[in-house]
Protein backbone atom coordinates (compact mmCIF):
# COMPACT_ATOMS: atom_id res chain seq x y z
CA UNK A 1 0.00 0.00 0.00
CA UNK A 2 2.85 2.31 0.79
CA UNK A 3 4.33 1.86 -2.73
CA UNK A 4 1.02 2.62 -4.38
CA UNK A 5 0.68 5.88 -2.49
CA UNK A 6 4.16 7.00 -3.60
CA UNK A 7 3.43 6.36 -7.27
CA UNK A 8 0.22 8.34 -7.12
CA UNK A 9 2.08 11.30 -5.73
CA UNK A 10 4.65 11.40 -8.65
CA UNK A 11 2.15 11.37 -11.55
CA UNK A 12 0.98 15.05 -11.49
CA UNK A 13 4.53 16.37 -12.06
CA UNK A 14 4.93 15.07 -15.71
CA UNK A 15 2.14 17.19 -17.27
CA UNK A 16 3.57 20.34 -15.76
CA UNK A 17 7.00 19.73 -17.23
CA UNK A 18 5.51 19.14 -20.73
CA UNK A 19 3.54 22.37 -20.66
CA UNK A 20 6.63 24.31 -19.70
CA UNK A 21 8.63 23.00 -22.54
CA UNK A 22 5.88 23.87 -25.09
CA UNK A 23 5.72 27.46 -23.85
CA UNK A 24 9.47 27.85 -24.12
CA UNK A 25 9.47 26.62 -27.74
CA UNK A 26 6.60 28.94 -28.72
CA UNK A 27 8.43 31.93 -27.27
CA UNK A 28 11.63 31.16 -29.21
CA UNK A 29 9.91 30.70 -32.64
CA UNK A 30 7.68 33.79 -32.59
CA UNK A 31 9.00 36.91 -34.43
CA UNK A 32 9.07 40.22 -32.65
CA UNK A 33 6.47 42.24 -34.56
CA UNK A 34 4.82 45.54 -33.84
CA UNK A 35 1.13 45.41 -32.98
CA UNK A 36 -0.06 47.38 -36.09
CA UNK A 37 1.72 45.03 -38.45
CA UNK A 38 0.12 42.04 -36.86
CA UNK A 39 -3.26 43.64 -37.26
CA UNK A 40 -2.79 44.73 -40.92
CA UNK A 41 -1.71 41.34 -42.16
CA UNK A 42 1.48 39.96 -43.81
CA UNK A 43 3.45 42.15 -46.31
CA UNK A 44 4.62 40.77 -49.69
CA UNK A 45 7.78 38.73 -49.52
CA UNK A 46 9.47 40.73 -52.36
CA UNK A 47 9.15 44.06 -50.63
CA UNK A 48 10.43 42.60 -47.40
CA UNK A 49 13.49 41.13 -49.15
CA UNK A 50 14.28 44.44 -50.91
CA UNK A 51 14.24 46.28 -47.60
CA UNK A 52 16.56 43.74 -46.04
CA UNK A 53 19.00 43.93 -48.97
CA UNK A 54 18.99 47.74 -48.85
CA UNK A 55 19.74 47.79 -45.13
CA UNK A 56 22.36 45.04 -45.39
CA UNK A 57 25.74 46.47 -44.36
CA UNK A 58 28.29 46.47 -47.27
CA UNK A 59 31.92 46.14 -46.42
CA UNK A 60 34.64 47.36 -48.78
CA UNK A 61 36.73 44.69 -50.50
CA UNK A 62 40.09 44.13 -49.12
CA UNK A 63 41.69 43.84 -52.65
CA UNK A 64 39.82 46.08 -55.16
CA UNK A 65 40.27 45.36 -59.00
CA UNK A 66 42.10 48.19 -60.83
CA UNK A 67 40.15 50.05 -63.50
CA UNK A 68 42.75 49.16 -66.19
CA UNK A 69 42.72 45.49 -65.29
CA UNK A 70 45.34 43.32 -63.69
CA UNK A 71 48.83 43.30 -65.21
CA UNK A 72 49.88 39.70 -64.85
CA UNK A 73 53.26 40.35 -66.52
CA UNK A 74 54.27 42.85 -63.83
CA UNK A 75 53.10 40.54 -61.09
CA UNK A 76 55.35 37.75 -62.33
CA UNK A 77 58.20 40.22 -63.04
CA UNK A 78 58.12 39.51 -66.84
CA UNK A 79 58.71 42.01 -69.63
CA UNK A 80 55.51 43.33 -71.28
CA UNK A 81 54.51 41.71 -74.61
CA UNK A 82 54.39 44.08 -77.59
CA UNK A 83 52.65 42.95 -80.79
CA UNK A 84 53.97 43.53 -84.34
CA UNK A 85 51.21 45.99 -85.23
CA UNK A 86 51.80 47.94 -82.04
CA UNK A 87 55.54 48.03 -82.63
CA UNK A 88 55.14 49.29 -86.23
CA UNK A 89 52.63 51.88 -85.03
CA UNK A 90 55.13 53.15 -82.46
CA UNK A 91 57.90 53.30 -85.04
CA UNK A 92 55.74 55.28 -87.48
CA UNK A 93 54.65 57.75 -84.79
CA UNK A 94 58.24 58.09 -83.61
CA UNK A 95 59.43 58.94 -87.16
CA UNK A 96 61.74 55.97 -87.56
CA UNK A 97 62.75 54.62 -90.99
CA UNK A 98 61.13 51.67 -92.72
CA UNK A 99 62.71 48.31 -91.80
CA UNK A 100 65.44 47.11 -94.15
CA UNK A 101 63.50 43.92 -94.93
CA UNK A 102 60.77 45.98 -96.58
CA UNK A 103 63.06 47.81 -98.97
CA UNK A 104 65.51 50.74 -99.09
CA UNK A 105 64.90 53.60 -96.67
CA UNK A 106 65.18 57.25 -97.54
CA UNK A 107 63.76 58.85 -94.41
CA UNK A 108 60.79 58.66 -92.06
CA UNK A 109 57.33 58.26 -93.50
CA UNK A 110 54.63 59.67 -91.23
CA UNK A 111 50.99 58.69 -91.63
CA UNK A 112 47.83 59.43 -89.72
CA UNK A 113 44.69 57.39 -89.17
CA UNK A 114 46.32 54.18 -87.88
CA UNK A 115 43.70 51.69 -86.84
CA UNK A 116 41.05 53.12 -89.19
CA UNK A 117 40.02 52.43 -92.78
CA UNK A 118 41.39 55.79 -94.01
CA UNK A 119 45.15 56.30 -93.73
CA UNK A 120 46.50 59.75 -94.65
CA UNK A 121 50.07 60.55 -95.63
CA UNK A 122 51.51 63.30 -93.42
CA UNK A 123 55.03 63.49 -94.83
CA UNK A 124 57.04 61.82 -97.60
CA UNK A 125 60.85 61.76 -97.94
CA UNK A 126 62.32 64.14 -100.51
CA UNK A 127 63.81 61.29 -102.64
CA UNK A 128 60.44 59.65 -103.25
CA UNK A 129 58.37 62.81 -103.71
CA UNK A 130 58.57 62.57 -107.51
CA UNK A 131 57.29 58.98 -107.47
CA UNK A 132 54.22 59.84 -105.39
CA UNK A 133 51.49 62.16 -106.58
CA UNK A 134 50.47 64.97 -104.21
CA UNK A 135 47.84 63.74 -101.84
CA UNK A 136 44.64 65.66 -101.92
CA UNK A 137 42.51 65.95 -98.84
CA UNK A 138 40.55 62.79 -98.41
CA UNK A 139 42.81 60.71 -100.73
CA UNK A 140 44.13 57.44 -99.36
CA UNK A 141 47.09 55.26 -100.16
CA UNK A 142 44.78 52.75 -101.80
CA UNK A 143 44.48 55.09 -104.79
CA UNK A 144 48.20 54.96 -105.64
CA UNK A 145 48.81 55.55 -109.39
CA UNK A 146 50.46 53.12 -111.75
CA UNK A 147 49.28 50.04 -109.92
CA UNK A 148 51.77 50.61 -107.06
CA UNK A 149 51.04 48.57 -103.95
CA UNK A 150 50.24 51.12 -101.16
CA UNK A 151 51.47 48.72 -98.48
CA UNK A 152 55.03 48.67 -99.92
CA UNK A 153 57.58 51.47 -100.18
CA UNK A 154 58.19 53.03 -103.64
CA UNK A 155 60.67 51.15 -105.85
CA UNK A 156 63.95 52.68 -106.90
CA UNK A 157 64.76 53.02 -110.61
CA UNK A 158 67.25 50.14 -110.35
CA UNK A 159 64.64 47.98 -108.69
CA UNK A 160 62.02 48.87 -111.31
CA UNK A 161 64.44 48.03 -114.13
CA UNK A 162 65.23 44.68 -112.55
CA UNK A 163 61.52 43.89 -112.16
CA UNK A 164 60.93 44.79 -115.82
CA UNK A 165 63.72 42.43 -116.92
CA UNK A 166 62.32 39.62 -114.79
CA UNK A 167 58.85 40.17 -116.23
CA UNK A 168 60.22 40.10 -119.78
CA UNK A 169 62.12 36.88 -119.06
CA UNK A 170 59.00 35.30 -117.59
CA UNK A 171 56.86 36.24 -120.61
CA UNK A 172 59.52 34.93 -122.99
CA UNK A 173 59.75 31.64 -121.11
CA UNK A 174 55.96 31.28 -121.03
CA UNK A 175 55.76 31.92 -124.78
CA UNK A 176 58.50 29.36 -125.45
CA UNK A 177 56.66 26.75 -123.39
CA UNK A 178 53.41 27.41 -125.28
CA UNK A 179 55.18 27.04 -128.63
CA UNK A 180 56.77 23.75 -127.52
CA UNK A 181 53.39 22.40 -126.44
CA UNK A 182 51.80 23.42 -129.73
CA UNK A 183 54.60 21.79 -131.76
CA UNK A 184 54.34 18.60 -129.71
CA UNK A 185 50.57 18.43 -130.28
CA UNK A 186 51.11 18.86 -134.02
CA UNK A 187 53.72 16.10 -134.06
CA UNK A 188 51.29 13.74 -132.35
CA UNK A 189 48.63 14.54 -134.94
CA UNK A 190 51.03 14.11 -137.85
CA UNK A 191 52.20 10.77 -136.44
CA UNK A 192 48.78 9.28 -137.18
CA UNK A 193 48.61 10.56 -140.76
CA UNK A 194 49.75 8.40 -143.70
CA UNK A 195 53.11 9.31 -145.19
CA UNK A 196 52.69 11.64 -148.13
CA UNK A 197 54.75 11.20 -151.27
CA UNK A 198 54.37 13.36 -154.31
CA UNK A 199 51.77 16.09 -153.55
CA UNK A 200 50.09 15.45 -156.90
CA UNK A 201 49.97 11.72 -156.23
CA UNK A 202 48.63 12.25 -152.72
CA UNK A 203 45.56 14.00 -154.10
CA UNK A 204 44.59 11.47 -156.73
CA UNK A 205 45.95 8.21 -155.28
CA UNK A 206 43.45 6.41 -153.04
CA UNK A 207 44.34 5.54 -149.48
CA UNK A 208 45.57 1.96 -149.11
CA UNK A 209 45.67 0.48 -145.61
CA UNK A 210 46.71 -3.03 -146.70
CA UNK A 211 43.71 -4.74 -145.13
CA UNK A 212 41.53 -6.42 -147.76
CA UNK A 213 37.96 -5.09 -147.88
CA UNK A 214 34.99 -7.37 -147.47
CA UNK A 215 34.04 -6.98 -151.15
CA UNK A 216 37.43 -8.33 -152.26
CA UNK A 217 37.19 -11.25 -149.88
CA UNK A 218 33.70 -12.10 -151.16
CA UNK A 219 34.92 -11.90 -154.76
CA UNK A 220 37.71 -14.39 -154.08
CA UNK A 221 35.24 -16.77 -152.49
CA UNK A 222 33.15 -16.68 -155.65
CA UNK A 223 36.23 -17.38 -157.78
CA UNK A 224 37.05 -20.39 -155.67
CA UNK A 225 33.49 -21.64 -156.05
CA UNK A 226 33.79 -21.26 -159.85
CA UNK A 227 36.92 -23.39 -159.88
CA UNK A 228 39.29 -20.54 -160.82
CA UNK A 229 42.99 -21.03 -160.19
CA UNK A 230 44.59 -17.82 -158.97
CA UNK A 231 47.04 -16.39 -156.45
CA UNK A 232 47.10 -13.07 -154.61
CA UNK A 233 50.03 -10.83 -155.49
CA UNK A 234 51.36 -7.67 -153.83
CA UNK A 235 49.77 -4.35 -154.56
CA UNK A 236 50.71 -2.73 -157.86
CA UNK A 237 51.23 1.04 -157.78
CA UNK A 238 52.79 2.98 -160.67
CA UNK A 239 51.65 6.49 -159.87
CA UNK A 240 48.19 8.03 -159.63
CA UNK A 241 46.95 6.61 -162.96
CA UNK A 242 48.24 3.03 -162.86
CA UNK A 243 47.94 0.25 -160.33
CA UNK A 244 45.80 -2.41 -158.68
CA UNK A 245 45.13 -2.30 -154.97
CA UNK A 246 44.32 -6.01 -154.59
CA UNK A 247 45.58 -7.80 -157.72
CA UNK A 248 45.40 -11.52 -158.46
CA UNK A 249 47.31 -13.62 -160.96
CA UNK A 250 44.99 -15.77 -163.11
CA UNK A 251 46.41 -19.12 -164.25
CA UNK A 252 43.40 -21.43 -164.74
CA UNK A 253 39.63 -21.69 -165.16
CA UNK A 254 36.99 -24.28 -164.44
CA UNK A 255 36.94 -27.37 -166.69
CA UNK A 256 40.75 -27.75 -166.52
CA UNK A 257 41.30 -24.73 -168.78
CA UNK A 258 44.76 -23.26 -168.56
CA UNK A 259 45.53 -19.57 -168.93
CA UNK A 260 49.03 -19.22 -170.42
CA UNK A 261 50.79 -16.99 -169.80
CA UNK A 262 49.24 -16.05 -166.45
CA UNK A 263 47.96 -12.51 -166.30
CA UNK A 264 47.50 -9.99 -163.47
CA UNK A 265 43.97 -8.62 -163.19
CA UNK A 266 41.62 -7.24 -160.61
CA UNK A 267 39.12 -9.63 -159.07
CA UNK A 268 36.03 -8.15 -160.73
CA UNK A 269 37.14 -8.60 -164.32
CA UNK A 270 38.53 -12.04 -163.49
CA UNK A 271 35.12 -13.15 -162.23
CA UNK A 272 33.38 -11.83 -165.38
CA UNK A 273 35.93 -13.61 -167.60
CA UNK A 274 35.52 -16.88 -165.69
CA UNK A 275 31.71 -16.75 -165.95
CA UNK A 276 31.85 -16.04 -169.70
CA UNK A 277 34.24 -18.94 -170.40
CA UNK A 278 32.22 -21.38 -168.31
CA UNK A 279 28.75 -20.37 -169.52
CA UNK A 280 29.38 -19.32 -173.14
CA UNK A 281 32.79 -20.11 -174.69
CA UNK A 282 33.22 -23.71 -173.52
CA UNK A 283 29.69 -24.82 -174.61
CA UNK A 284 30.10 -23.06 -178.02
CA UNK A 285 33.40 -24.89 -178.65
CA UNK A 286 31.93 -28.28 -177.70
CA UNK A 287 28.92 -27.64 -179.92
CA UNK A 288 31.02 -26.83 -182.99
CA UNK A 289 34.16 -28.93 -182.52
CA UNK A 290 32.93 -31.65 -180.16
CA UNK A 291 35.85 -30.71 -177.95
CA UNK A 292 36.22 -28.38 -175.03
CA UNK A 293 38.65 -25.52 -174.50
CA UNK A 294 42.03 -26.65 -173.26
CA UNK A 295 44.06 -23.40 -173.14
CA UNK A 296 43.41 -19.70 -173.49
CA UNK A 297 46.35 -17.58 -174.60
CA UNK A 298 45.96 -13.93 -173.48
CA UNK A 299 47.98 -11.15 -175.05
CA UNK A 300 47.80 -8.82 -172.06
CA UNK A 301 46.34 -8.05 -168.67
CA UNK A 302 47.64 -5.25 -166.47
CA UNK A 303 49.65 -2.67 -168.41
CA UNK A 304 50.32 0.96 -167.48
CA UNK A 305 49.53 2.64 -170.80
CA UNK A 306 47.01 4.79 -172.63
CA UNK A 307 44.26 3.54 -174.90
CA UNK A 308 45.82 1.81 -177.89
CA UNK A 309 49.18 3.09 -176.61
CA UNK A 310 48.61 6.46 -178.29
CA UNK A 311 50.23 9.59 -176.90
CA UNK A 312 47.75 12.02 -175.38
CA UNK A 313 44.92 9.49 -175.24
CA UNK A 314 43.03 8.56 -172.06
CA UNK A 315 44.37 5.85 -169.83
CA UNK A 316 43.40 2.34 -170.82
CA UNK A 317 41.45 -0.04 -168.59
CA UNK A 318 44.57 -2.20 -168.68
CA UNK A 319 46.22 0.43 -166.44
CA UNK A 320 43.93 -0.73 -163.61
CA UNK A 321 43.87 -4.42 -164.40
CA UNK A 322 40.27 -4.02 -165.53
CA UNK A 323 40.74 -5.53 -169.03
CA UNK A 324 42.08 -8.69 -170.68
CA UNK A 325 43.14 -9.36 -174.31
CA UNK A 326 42.82 -12.84 -175.85
CA UNK A 327 44.72 -13.88 -179.01
CA UNK A 328 44.13 -17.69 -179.32
CA UNK A 329 41.97 -20.54 -178.11
CA UNK A 330 43.41 -24.05 -178.05
CA UNK A 331 40.94 -26.94 -177.96
CA UNK A 332 41.52 -30.07 -175.94
CA UNK A 333 42.07 -32.02 -179.19
CA UNK A 334 44.95 -29.70 -179.99
CA UNK A 335 43.32 -27.49 -182.61
CA UNK A 336 44.26 -23.80 -182.34
CA UNK A 337 41.70 -21.15 -183.22
CA UNK A 338 43.30 -17.86 -184.10
CA UNK A 339 41.23 -14.82 -183.34
CA UNK A 340 42.31 -13.13 -186.54
CA UNK A 341 39.79 -12.99 -189.38
CA UNK A 342 39.38 -16.57 -190.64
CA UNK A 343 39.45 -17.68 -194.23
CA UNK A 344 36.48 -17.77 -196.55
CA UNK A 345 35.70 -21.45 -195.99
CA UNK A 346 36.34 -21.50 -192.22
CA UNK A 347 32.68 -21.66 -191.31
CA UNK A 348 33.03 -23.21 -187.86
CA UNK A 349 35.69 -20.68 -186.85
CA UNK A 350 33.53 -17.83 -188.11
CA UNK A 351 30.58 -19.14 -186.10
CA UNK A 352 32.67 -19.49 -182.94
CA UNK A 353 34.17 -15.99 -183.21
CA UNK A 354 30.73 -14.53 -183.89
CA UNK A 355 29.42 -16.20 -180.76
CA UNK A 356 32.37 -14.87 -178.81
CA UNK A 357 31.54 -11.30 -179.88
CA UNK A 358 27.83 -11.58 -179.14
CA UNK A 359 27.83 -13.63 -175.94
CA UNK A 360 30.68 -11.80 -174.23
CA UNK A 361 28.76 -8.53 -174.34
CA UNK A 362 26.49 -9.98 -171.64
CA UNK A 363 29.40 -10.01 -169.19
CA UNK A 364 31.59 -7.05 -170.21
CA UNK A 365 30.93 -3.37 -170.89
CA UNK A 366 33.35 -3.17 -173.81
CA UNK A 367 34.14 -5.85 -176.40
CA UNK A 368 36.45 -5.09 -179.34
CA UNK A 369 37.90 -7.50 -181.87
CA UNK A 370 38.87 -8.03 -185.50
CA UNK A 371 36.89 -5.62 -187.66
CA UNK A 372 36.38 -3.05 -184.90
CA UNK A 373 39.50 -1.00 -185.65
CA UNK A 374 43.06 -1.63 -186.83
CA UNK A 375 44.29 -1.83 -183.21
CA UNK A 376 42.23 -5.01 -182.46
CA UNK A 377 42.70 -6.96 -185.68
CA UNK A 378 44.48 -9.86 -183.96
CA UNK A 379 42.80 -10.14 -180.55
CA UNK A 380 39.64 -9.63 -178.54
CA UNK A 381 39.56 -6.92 -175.89
CA UNK A 382 37.26 -7.36 -172.89
CA UNK A 383 36.91 -4.73 -170.12
CA UNK A 384 34.50 -3.44 -167.48
CA UNK A 385 34.76 0.30 -168.14
CA UNK A 386 31.93 2.01 -166.28
CA UNK A 387 29.92 4.62 -168.15
CA UNK A 388 27.41 7.01 -166.61
CA UNK A 389 24.78 6.19 -169.22
CA UNK A 390 25.26 2.44 -168.73
CA UNK A 391 26.06 2.04 -172.42
CA UNK A 392 27.88 -1.13 -173.57
CA UNK A 393 30.10 -1.04 -176.62
CA UNK A 394 30.45 -4.34 -178.50
CA UNK A 395 31.87 -4.41 -182.04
Amino acid sequence: MANHSQASRRVPRRPLVSVGLMLALAACSTDVLEPPERMNGVRPVTAARQERVATYPVREASSPIPANGVDIDSMVTAAPVVGLAEEQSRDIHAGQSVPASLGPSSGPVLVDGIGTSSVHVLSVPARTTAAVTPAMPGDTLSAAPGGVDPDLPPLTPERMEMEARRKAQFLEQEQRVMIERRDKAREQQVAFLPRAGNPVDAVSEPDFSGQMPASEIACRKRLTKLGVTFTDVPRISNGPSCGIDYPIQLSGLSGDINVKPAVKLNCEVTEAFALWVKNELAPSARYRYLSGIGTIKPLGGYSCRTMNSRRGAAMSEHAHGNAIDVGKFVLKNGKEIDVRKPGFFAFREKGLLKAVRQDSCKYFNTVLGPGSDPFHKDHFHFDLRSRKSGYRHCS
